[in-house]
């Protein structure tokens, strides 16, 4: 079918004189949203923390009391503002440390449990618990220090951490007795 040049198509019937409603909002001419204009005055005052950003904005210096409430939190605003998001390697080598760590933990509870019966020649059962339940934790509470304590540090730094962890916490009664008892 042919159409006739007299009759419009649809699409052209519907978006005739509309071309720019996709670059309009209503209320566009409110004169408060005009570039250089001053907004009314009961707005103007933001909460506290609060900053005017964007363009026409007027700058303003934050009040005394603001900076040294800033400045006393645990970090200056500086330090916090300067801190990058981690990148894809280092949130994947961090998973994988961790799910080492899960698997040390793991190992911990294995091999001690296994020992736990010959362990009872050296050393009373009291001691024996306490000290099983203190290497079980242990991987856990190295990830968890380093972690928070290398927050603001670099990322090698936290990494040459969590490498001497799994170097340091090996869990030596799952290796030598290993999953199948004696």
């Amino acid at each position: 079918m042919i159409r006739g040049s007299g009759s419009p198509r649809y699409s052209e019937r519907v978006t005739a004189g509309r071309d720019d409603d996709a670059l309009t909002w209503d209320g566009d001419d409110d004169p408060t949203l005009e570039v250089g204009a001053d907004p009314p005055s009961e707005s103007s005052t933001l909460p506290v923390g609060w900053n005017a950003v964007g363009k026409g904005s007027k700058a303003v210096e934050p009040a005394a009391h603001e900076t040294e409430t800033a400045d006393a939190g645990l970090g200056s605003a500086a330090g916090s503002a300067e801190r990058q998001p981690m990148g894809n390697a280092l949130l994947i080598t961090i998973g994988v440390v961790g799910g080492i760590f899960l698997l040390y933990t793991i190992g911990w509870i294995v091999g001690g449990l296994r020992l736990e019966g010959t362990a009872q020649f050296l050393v009373s059962p009291v001691a024996y618990r306490f000290g099983f339940w203190l290497a079980v934790a242990a991987p856990a509470v190295w990830f968890a220090t380093v972690f928070l304590l290398t927050r603001s540090s670099r990322a090698w730094v936290r990494i040459v951490w969590l490498l001497a962890g799994i170097a340091l916490l090996v869990p030596w009664p799952f290796i030598m007795t290993g999953a199948v008892g004696q």
